[in-house]
């Protein structure tokens, strides 16, 4: 059985930049997924780095830890990441309350400013000022998510590391630790397995026992080919419902809920907004649904329209727009931090997923794990254990 340091679950944009810097440090590290080209998270993602959006002194320190790493990576890992710095356009529905909207952004690190209709629409000119009774921006970051795994990629098998396409069907598990993983042909042994598998981590760690806070919402959204117009700014609402959402669907009393399917913890919501990327394309988005099915029925059409006229409200330019509806799963945590370090009373076995702003905190936190699975103490991996959580047991 062939053996290794770490095996690394899941190469979304968390597995991808963990394996990168785990094997910087000298490990030998097996990186496994499902699929060359999963249909995850980070491929149908904005790709959009808030480094601007810190409210504790944690997450103000990642955040700008975070730019300072996007700002190096693509030389880093010999690669176009395709970073570029635009303006973050959040709009105000008309009729809404301005000041009560804008109020909560004053606790940033970096508060947008307000702009009125016309004011945003010299930011943006494709959206309709009659559509919104203003608007907050800020200067934001933004990457194309493949071309940033991609690179990582790359760049780990330069270094020695073993990218390999193949689902993992469960965790080795003898007594109170972890020796390793199983895939559908084989079996691979390992010191540390690190979970960051997406939506699938919470059931790969049940099924050995390990019961974790990890939550899953499942997004729509629509992907455009290259069209023959710009869209110049990264639009999004000023009051998303995606938070509130999470919250309510990742309360304690929630937990067991999430272990049987047929569950909708809280009704639909579409936060409406769109980002162009280099080449063009579009991404239009988003509904998100909490449901505890991995392969939830979903009304295809409905969900397609639903997107289209609310984008269009405020952009009348993307009405006819070709494009085909996507979905993935999206993690996150209860309180709005990741789940990075090893599950408590269990050895071998790490959590590295539920990053709320992952293009922000994926790479330093990587960075970070990296170094303090030396051994080197790290006061950041501390707090963001998920020892954290009552919820994290092992039977």
């Amino acid at each position: 059985m062939q053996a290794f340091d770490w095996i690394v679950v899941g190469n979304g944009l968390a597995g991808a930049a963990l394996s990168y810097e785990l094997v910087r440090q000298g490990f030998s590290v097996l990186l496994l997924d499902r699929a060359l080209e999963p249909h995850n998270a980070t491929r149908y993602s904005y790709g959009g780095i808030p480094y601007w959006a810190g409210t504790s002194e944690l997450t103000r320190q990642l955040c700008q830890e975070g730019i300072e790493c996007h700002r190096l990576l693509s030389a880093e890992l010999e690669a176009d990441t395709e970073l570029r710095d635009l303006d973050l356009l959040l709009t105000i529905p008309v009729g809404a309350d301005v000041a009560a909207i804008a109020a909560p952004y004053t606790k940033f690190a970096i508060p947008p400013r307000l702009v009125t209709p016309e004011g945003a629409c010299q930011i943006e000119p494709q959206i309709d000022p009659g559509a919104i009774a203003g608007a907050l921006t800020v200067r934001h970051g933004h990457v194309n998510p493949q071309a940033l795994v991609d690179a990582y990629n790359r760049a780990f098998t330069r270094l020695g590391g073993m990218l390999m396409i193949a689902p993992v069907t469960g965790l080795v598990r003898i007594k109170d630790r972890v020796t390793g993983v199983l895939t559908s042909e084989q079996a691979f042994a390992s010191q540390h397995v690190a979970i960051a598998a997406g939506e699938y981590s919470r059931l790969l760690l049940r099924e050995a026992g390990i019961t974790v806070p990890l939550y899953y919402s499942h997004a729509e959204l629509i992907e455009t080919p290259p069209v023959d117009f710009q869209v110049r700014s990264l639009v999004m609402p000023a009051k998303t419902q995606r938070f509130e959402m999470e919250a309510k669907a990742s309360a304690p009393e929630t937990n067991n809920l999430w272990d049987e399917p047929g569950h909708e913890l809280t009704s639909p919501i579409l936060d409406s907004g769109v980002i162009q990327f280099r080449d063009g394309s579009l991404r239009i988005g988003q509904i998100s649904r909490t449901l505890t099915d991995l392969k939830p029925p979903v009304e295809l059409g409905q969900s397609e329209e639903a997107i289209r006229q609310a984008i269009t409200e405020k952009m009348p330019i993307l009405k006819s727009i070709s494009g085909s509806w996507r979905s993935c799963f999206v993690t996150f945590c209860r309180d709005g931090l990741p789940l990075v370090g090893p599950v408590p009373n269990i050895k071998g076995v790490h959590l590295f997923t539920g990053f709320s702003a992952p293009f922000a905190l994926l790479p330093p936190i990587a960075k970070r794990f990296a170094h303090w699975a030396t051994g080197e103490p790290d006061t950041v991996i501390e707090q963001i254990q998920p020892n954290r959580f009552k919820e994290t047991t092992v039977v």
